[in-house]
C-alpha cells in the first residue's frame, strides 16, 4: 500500500486539516514520515482466534508458541502501580501499532528503521461473569501529562506535560503506554495486547473479509477507500483503509475515525463468533498462525496455553454486550487538532470501571464526538 500523500491531524510536526498548531511541552520528537495510520483489533478478537490454535498438538503447538512476542510489563513498572481490584473484573490495554519494519513499512510508509508508533488505544474492561465488556477508546491527539518512563533499552525519560497521548509509546514502548494509562485513570491494567498493520490486514483476509453496511458514501483517497452507501464484504486492505480514514467522514478528526473503528470492531466480533471455523482445520491453523505472528502480549499471556485460558473467558461476549465509548474530551480551544480530557466526565468513567459498574450515559453527554457516529450500521 503506498504512503498517503497528505498529512493527517494528530501527528506532531505536520500541518493538520484545520487551525494553527502549537508546540506541545516536553521532549521534542522528530517529525515522523507521512502516511502513518492507526488500526485496531480487540483483545478477544485476536485472542479468540489464537485459542483456535489450541486444537492442534505437537508441531503446531510449538510453532504457535514460537510466533508469540511479549513484554514484561510487571518487571519494568515494578510495584509503583494502582492496586489490582479483586472484584472479578479484568482490564486490558489494547494498542494498534504501525511498526516501521518488514511488511509494515509498505503499509505505513517511510523508512524501514525498526521504529513504531501506537495510533489506536483502547481500555477493554471485562466485567465480572465474563458476559459483557466496556471499551474506552483514548484519542491519540489527547494532550496529557506523561509520567517518567524507562524505554526497552533502559534509558529513563523525564516526565512531560502537555504532550500527545500516543507519544508515550514512542518514548518508552509498551511499558510506558501502560504506565501512562494507569497514571491517567488510576486503574491497573491486568493485560496488554498489541496488533500491527500487517497482522490486522492479514487477519481480515484470512477470515474471508468482514461484512459492514455503510449509511453514506465514504471516499478518502488518502486511505485508498471508496465505498458507496450499502453493504460491503471488506478485504483486509479495505478494512485497514476504513479504520484509518479521517477525511472520508465526519469532521476529519481522530474522534470521527474512532467512531468508525468501534462500529467495525463490533462487526468483526460477530463474524469471528459465527464463522464456524472448527469445520476447516487448515483455515483454523492459518488464522492461529497469522494471529500469533501479529500480536505482542504481556509476559503473562506469552504462551498458547495462557492465551487459550484467557480467550476462553472472553468468547461469550457478543457485540450486543459491548459498550463502546470514547474517553470524554473537548477540542482544545488553542488548537482544534488536539483534544483535552474533560476531567469531571472522565472521572465518571474511571470510577465506573474501578467499581465494575456500567459506564453512565452522563459521562459522554456534551463531549466531542467527531460527527461520524452512525456511518456504519450494525
Amino acid at each position: 500500500m503506498p504512503a498517503d500523500s497528505t498529512p493527517e491531524p494528530g501527528i506532531p510536526g505536520e500541518p493538520g486539516t484545520k487551525g494553527p498548531r502549537r508546540r506541545a511541552k516536553g521532549r521534542r520528537r522528530k517529525p515522523p514520515a507521512k502516511g502513518r495510520r492507526g488500526l485496531l483489533i480487540t483483545a478477544w478478537t485476536a485472542a479468540g482466534i489464537v485459542v483456535l490454535g489450541g486444537t492442534g498438538v505437537g508441531y503446531v503447538y510449538f510453532k504457535l508458541n514460537g510466533n508469540l512476542k511479549s513484554v514484561d510489563i510487571d518487571h519494568t513498572l515494578g510495584a509503583d502501580r494502582p492496586v489490582k481490584v479483586d472484584n472479578g473484573s479484568e482490564n486490558i490495554l489494547v494498542l494498534g501499532s504501525d511498526s516501521r519494519s518488514g511488511s509494515n513499512q509498505e503499509l505505513g510508509g517511510g523508512a524501514d528503521d525498526g521504529s513504531a508508533r501506537s495510533d489506536t488505544a483502547m481500555i477493554v474492561h471485562v466485567y465480572e461473569g465474563r458476559k459483557k465488556a466496556g471499551v474506552v477508546s483514548i484519542p491519540r491527539d489527547t494532550l496529557i501529562d506523561r509520567p517518567e518512563c524507562t524505554d526497552p533499552d533502559g534509558t529513563t525519560h523525564d516526565a512531560a506535560s502537555g504532550v500527545m497521548f500516543n507519544s508515550a509509546y514512542t518514548t518508552g514502548g509498551a511499558a510506558c503506554a501502560v504506565k501512562t494509562v494507569e497514571s491517567l485513570t488510576g486503574i491497573r491494567m491486568d493485560h496488554y495486547l498489541e496488533v500491527d498493520f500487517s497482522g490486522f490486514q492479514k487477519l481480515i483476509d484470512e477470515l474471508g473479509g468482514v461484512e459492514v453496511t455503510t449509511t453514506e458514501d465514504i471516499n478518502d483517497p488518502d486511505s485508498h477507500l471508496d465505498l458507496k452507501a450499502g453493504t460491503h464484504q471488506l478485504t483486509g486492505e479495505q478494512a485497514l483503509g476504513l479504520v484509518r480514514t479521517r477525511h472520508g467522514v465526519g469532521d476529519g478528526s481522530d474522534l470521527g475515525r474512532i467512531q468508525l473503528q468501534q462500529a467495525f470492531v463490533k462487526a468483526l466480533v460477530e463474524q469471528v463468533r459465527d464463522i464456524g471455523l472448527f469445520t476447516d482445520p487448515k483455515k483454523l491453523y492459518d488464522l492461529a498462525d497469522t494471529a500469533t505472528n501479529a500480536v505482542t502480549t504481556d509476559s503473562s499471556l506469552d504462551s498458547v496455553d495462557a492465551l487459550m485460558s484467557f480467550a476462553s473467558g472472553l468468547k461469550g461476549i457478543s457485540a450486543s454486550k459491548m459498550t463502546m465509548i470514547t474517553t470524554p474530551v473537548q477540542y482544545d480551544p488553542a488548537d482544534p487538532n488536539r483534544v483535552l480530557l474533560d476531567q469531571a466526565k472522565a472521572q465518571q468513567v474511571w470510577d465506573a470501571l474501578k467499581n465494575d459498574r456500567p459506564i453512565p450515559k452522563s459521562a459522554t453527554e456534551g463531549t466531542a464526538t467527531g460527527e461520524a457516529k452512525g456511518v456504519i450500521r450494525p
